[in-house]
């Protein structure tokens, strides 16, 4: 097969949903198709250029609408070129109109991976009321099959109602020759969280677990807490931590390179994902890279590993806003040696059985095979 993937990114940049397209069309790619990546040219790389086999165009943008590139050359390029099949993703406006215009136009089938709802602060909540009224239901009519990573999203998700007999519930994965238990740990009790530090990703819920590690202290005054990553709260995180007495426990390592991240999870005592809107958080890759790297998770239950982490027990699954429960988890894994170990061991086992991109590229590829 010829598939076309049209995130609004690609390699070298990095989150949750270019992940996702890179890892299954890397694997996609093994298994003998044909993949071509059509995004915006950021951050500035070759025009023209090939990722491990990946076909890969970046296109000019004009600037950002909703965290999208508005890229002007994504009609010509979806309207000249030669595909199969034609997968794009929401929540992305502009590249998933387009392909579902062209699907229409070409006779060509459309599968669309909705990773999580289109939302918005301010102003922008009435422009992605808008949107999905109107956007998102064209795209949705269009699609032939939609893609969640996990079964709830379709009850949390009211955009989703009436489109059930589309629906096709393949969940992401995790690289696990890339994502595995380091060689040492650190000495010490370590927390590690990883995201974004920006107003969008307040989702993923560092106030409570800053609120949390005020309680742990009290039990384990040497706790420190690790939190990767940059944005524009960065300076508001600094100052929270600061008013809330935990300054000397948290260390903010800001932007961790692709190819450190693996050693700080397996350095960590725990990964925390305390996600409190399951409208946003649309699976949770980090917990599964954590699992992958032996290493327990805390997190909640809106995140789509939660059911599996819960039935093998590979960690705690905690209620959303729940800062009581969050900090007692935190304690009863970090005091336990051996549970952190069996919880680890039984981690990484689930992720192998059931999240690597070699399983999740299969289910994708017969699906794409029954549309053809």
């Amino acid at each position: 097969m010829r598939i076309i993937q049209t995130p609004v990114r690609f390699y070298p940049f990095t989150g949750g949903v270019e992940n996702y397209v890179y890892y299954l069309s890397r694997e996609l790619v093994k298994s003998g198709n044909e993949v071509k990546v059509v995004c915006a040219n950021e951050p500035p790389s070759p025009k023209n250029d090939s990722v491990e086999k990946i076909e890969v165009e970046r296109l000019s943008y004009i600037g950002k609408i909703a965290n999208t590139n508005i890229t002007p050359g994504l009609p010509s390029a979806l309207s000249v070129d030669d595909y199969d099949i034609i997968h794009t993703h929401i929540p992305t406006p502009w590249c998933a109109d387009w392909s579902a215009f062209y699907s229409r136009i070409k006779k060509k089938p459309l599968v669309v991976t909705y990773h999580n709802d289109i939302i918005g602060n301010g102003l922008a909540t009435l422009i992605a009321r808008i949107y999905n009224s109107i956007g998102l239901k064209f795209v949705l009519n269009c699609a032939d099959k939609i893609v969640i990573t996990q079964p709830s999203y379709l009850e949390s998700s009211s955009h989703l109602t009436g489109y059930q007999d589309k629906i096709e519930v393949i969940p992401n994965g995790v690289d696990v020759d890339k994502f595995k238990p380091g060689k040492v740990q650190d000495e010490g009790n370590i927390i590690f969280f990883l995201s974004v530090l920006d107003e969008f990703h307040r989702y993923k819920g560092l106030d409570y677990l800053f609120k949390a590690l005020k309680i742990v202290k009290n039990r384990i005054p040497d706790i420190k807490l690790i939190v990767g990553g940059e944005g524009a709260l960065l300076d508001h995180y600094q100052e929270l931590a600061a008013s809330l007495g935990i300054k000397n426990n948290v260390i903010f390592a800001r932007f961790i390179p692709d190819e450190e991240i693996a050693d700080y999870y397996s350095k960590a005592n725990v990964f925390v994902l305390p996600s409190i809107s399951s409208l946003q958080e649309g699976f949770g890759i980090v917990a599964l890279e954590a699992l992958a790297c032996q290493t327990p998770v805390i997190t909640t239950k809106i995140v789509g590993v939660a059911d599996d982490l819960e039935r093998v027990e590979g960690g705690i699954v905690i209620p959303p806003k729940d800062v009581d429960k969050l900090s007692d988890a935190i304690i009863d894994i970090i005091e336990d040696v051996n549970l952190q170990k069996k919880m680890g061991e039984r981690g990484r086992e689930l992720v192998k059985q059931k999240y690597t991109w070699k399983i999740v590229a299969s289910q994708m590829e017969i699906l794409y095979n029954s549309l053809l």
